[in-house]
């Protein structure tokens, strides 16, 4: 089985990170995810996540580093998601393909249905943001 290489954008805003909802016509409709898309020959995943960011969102993203990466089997198609960490550094976000964008915080997470792929990130996501917390409590008892 061919394995598809996918980014996606972990853009985060204060303490809020966005999700976006697949449009209901398409496979795992309706579900909620990361912005981003298939790295199209030719491209680097940097690339390919700002393209995708552009098509979907209409905005222009600074990619970071690599927030984390997964495999997860599908019934359909293998996925290799690459998740960067990226800010928006131009325009706000347009729902041209998605059903819905919102902009949660990590207890919210729970409130919402994501694809399968995105499971292991979102319990990363919780544990790293659960420890900046707790870094940040400790430091202010200093």
């Amino acid at each position: 089985m061919k394995i598809a290489e996918v980014v996606a954008a972990l853009i985060w805003d204060g303490e809020k990170f966005m999700i976006c909802q697949r449009p209901a016509h398409k496979t795992r409709g309706l579900l909620w995810e990361f912005v981003g898309g298939k790295v199209e020959s030719g491209e680097t995943k940097e690339q390919a996540l700002i393209r995708e960011c552009k098509e979907e969102l209409n905005v222009f993203l600074s990619v970071g580093d690599v927030f984390m990466d997964v495999i997860h089997e599908y019934p359909d198609l293998t996925v290799h998601l690459t998740l960067f960490n990226a800010t928006i550094s131009e325009g706000e976000p347009q729902k041209l393909e998605h059903n819905d964008i919102r902009w949660i915080t990590t207890s919210e997470i729970p409130n919402y249905e994501f694809c399968p792929a995105d499971e292991e990130i979102l319990m990363k996501i919780k544990e790293v943001f659960h420890e900046s917390i707790i870094r940040h409590k400790h430091n202010k008892a200093k």
